[in-house]
C-alpha cells in the first residue's frame, strides 16, 4: 500500500479523536460540502465544519467503522458502516485534497434509502441543536 495521505492521516485523527476542532486547519478556506440529504452543495470553512461537526455526533463514535480505502492523487474514497436503531447505514466518503493537504471537496453518499432517511431527519435535528 502507497503513503498515506497527510489529509486521509488528519481525517483519520478527527474522526477517531472526535475532536471537530482540527477540521479547522484540515478544510481550506473554499470546501465544498455535498451532503446526501442536501441538494445544493454547500460552500465554505463554516457550513462545512458545522455538517460535518452534526456528522460526527450522528454517525461517529461507537459502531462507526471504515471499512475500505481507496487511494488515488489528490483525492481518496472512504468506505463506512454504522447501526443507528437496528438501521444498517453503508455510506462513502469522497474526498479531495489541495497541495497544501487541505480538503477541498467532500462528497458523502448513502445507503439504503431508510438510512438516508433517518439520517437526514438526525442532521436536521443537529443542525438546529448547534444553531441554538
Amino acid at each position: 500500500m502507497g503513503k498515506q495521505p497527510k489529509a486521509l492521516k488528519k481525517w483519520h485523527e478527527v474522526m477517531s479523536s472526535g475532536n471537530v476542532k482540527l477540521l479547522d486547519t484540515l478544510l481550506a478556506d473554499n470546501v465544498v460540502f455535498h451532503s446526501p440529504v442536501v441538494h445544493t452543495p454547500q460552500k465554505g470553512k463554516q457550513i462545512t465544519m458545522a455538517y460535518l461537526s452534526a456528522a460526527s455526533k450522528v454517525l461517529g463514535g461507537d459502531g462507526f467503522t471504515y471499512i475500505r480505502e481507496v487511494i488515488g492523487k489528490g483525492n481518496f474514497v472512504l468506505e463506512f458502516t454504522k447501526e443507528i436503531d437496528g438501521i444498517l447505514i453503508n455510506g462513502v466518503d469522497i474526498i479531495s485534497y489541495d497541495n497544501n493537504d487541505q480538503i477541498i471537496d467532500f462528497k458523502v453518499m448513502v445507503r439504503p434509502l431508510k438510512a438516508v432517511n433517518m439520517i437526514h431527519q438526525q442532521m436536521g435535528d443537529m443542525l438546529m441543536k448547534m444553531k441554538a
